[in-house]
């Protein structure tokens, strides 16, 4: 299919080189290069104002679950906003939150029946630390402020959200932040010395939490986030009966568990929550990004009722809000994403899939580059290593080199989107569309070989040539 519209190409990247501050980017990166410019999408693929197009192994940012293009979704905006384009939730509702925040309801497990709608995920997150201290003042326990989370760990920019973050180079430009939050390991067993031990790696991870919750003291704790599948540092999967075990020691202490779903919801790990694939019952479940699938912004904090009982009486309310949290427009494509999503068979279709999807990517081990493949559902990272025998880490220099000097303009032009993260160990990690099949993973597979493969034999030369300049400086290459 052909872009109809035609795009004046010199006149957008001037524009928005003056103009547009892209998130995240080093602006000074296309100063003189080109900005890509996407300007439409179908099924799981984009085309850009060249017209070229690339398979989207991403879904946006881990969000349009459903895939590009769907009339379906953008008629339920449309239709809505025809109606009631917008009301805000102060002291009112509306029929699209009501009806969605009851099918969220009916959704999560246990009695997670109370919903407090944002805007998107870092909103969220930082809402239910508010509903968290809120909460125990609430009960006479106003001591308990503090938050754990892991180390590694994404959970939003917002200061709020940002110290809950436990990425450094993330954290340390907006310092001092909101006080209160510490870090404990993440589940990352590539390395450690008992990852090959489910049982004892997953003493040792627990243990590590209930630790920290002493060393900071019980009564000041309030809440310990947790993602299903971490994302920062290339989808960390929990050991067996990793879950379980964090919910009782949260029990033990009064410590309320929010299970941080803003990626692994909606079908990424082919259940409607991650909390459902790995059994276990949250206080909370905040989420975002697939609760629409990108097609409309709206998040949300999903409690248990105990949590709304100190605001259900008398003249006690949460005291926070936000202007288009729970926005009539972003409901209704959100009601309209969950139907669409029941009537395909959209988790099913995950659950079949991801076994070939995990066999694909597994099978790009054979390249010397790539060190280790995890993850689970259509939410899979390839780390890349110096030398998979040794499993030894890059450089920083290294890392910059292989991850921006090569793999990033290779996947581009070859057509593929994914992320090479180097937010931790330098990974690359794919999340493409529930939609996607076997055309998609081959397609992946296919891409991902050439460029890994080009990029291993990139970094022996460069070994190559720094062994030579060694040697012939007198000195031994190691």
């Amino acid at each position: 299919m052909s872009n109809t519209a035609h795009y004046d190409i010199d006149d957008l990247n001037e524009k928005a080189r003056r103009h547009l501050w892209m998130h995240f980017t080093r602006l000074g990166a296309y100063a003189t290069k080109e900005i890509p410019i996407m300007t439409r999408g179908e099924g799981c693929y984009l085309w850009d104002a060249h017209d070229k197009r690339y398979l989207d192994a991403l879904s946006g940012l881990f969000t349009v679950q459903l895939g590009h293009g769907r009339h379906d979704l953008a008629q339920a905006a449309a239709a809505q906003a025809e109606t009631l384009e917008y009301f805000p939730i102060w002291s009112y509702g509306h029929p699209p939150a009501i009806e969605l925040a009851a099918k969220l309801a009916e959704l999560a497990p246990g009695d997670l029946n109370r919903v407090f709608f944002t805007t998107g995920g870092s909103e969220a997150v930082e809402s239910a630390w508010k509903l968290a201290r809120q909460y125990f003042r609430a009960k006479g326990e106003g001591q308990r402020y503090k938050v754990i989370s892991r180390e590694t760990a994404y959970h939003g920019t917002t200061l709020g959200a940002l110290a809950i973050t436990g990425i450094p180079s993330l954290r340390t430009p907006f310092e001092p932040l909101t006080p209160g939050a510490s870090h404990v390991p993440n589940t990352n067993r590539y390395r450690h010395p008992l990852g090959q031990d489910e049982v004892a790696f997953c003493d040792w991870l627990v243990e590590g939490i209930e630790d920290r919750i002493l060393w900071e003291g019980p009564e000041t704790v309030a809440a310990v986030y947790l993602e299903p599948v971490q994302n920062a540092g290339g989808c960390f999967v929990p050991p067996e009966g990793y879950f379980r075990r964090v919910r009782e020691v949260c029990d033990k202490y009064g410590v309320l568990l929010v299970s941080d779903e803003v990626i692994c919801a909606f079908g990424r790990l082919g259940e409607w929550f991650g909390a459902q694939r790995y059994d276990y019952l949250p206080d909370i479940i905040t989420c975002a990004k697939g609760l629409t699938s990108g097609y409309s912004p709206l998040g949300a904090v999903i409690c248990r009722d105990h949590l709304a009982e100190p605001f259900l009486d008398g003249t006690s309310s949460f005291l926070h809000g936000i202007t288009f949290g729970g926005h009539p427009v972003s409901c209704a494509v959100g009601l309209k994403n969950i139907e669409i999503m029941e009537s395909e068979g959209t988790l099913a279709h995950v659950r079949a899939h991801e076994a070939g999807f995990r066999e694909r990517i597994e099978g790009l081990r054979d390249i010397p580059i790539v060190g280790d493949v995890r993850g689970a559902g259509y939410f899979l990272a390839l780390e890349l290593v110096a030398d998979p025998e040794t499993e030894a880490h890059f450089t920083n220099e290294e890392s910059e080199e292989i991850l921006r000097g090569v793999l990033s303009p290779a996947f581009f032009e070859a057509g593929l989107i994914c992320r090479a993260d180097d937010r931790g160990d330098p990974v690359v990690q794919l999340s493409p569309p529930l939609i996607a099949g076997d055309q998609q993973f081959d397609e992946i597979e296919s891409i991902l070989r050439t460029t890994l493969t080009d990029a291993s034999r990139h970094l022996r030369r460069s070994h190559s040539v720094a062994g030579a300049d060694r040697r012939e400086g007198g000195k031994e290459w190691s």
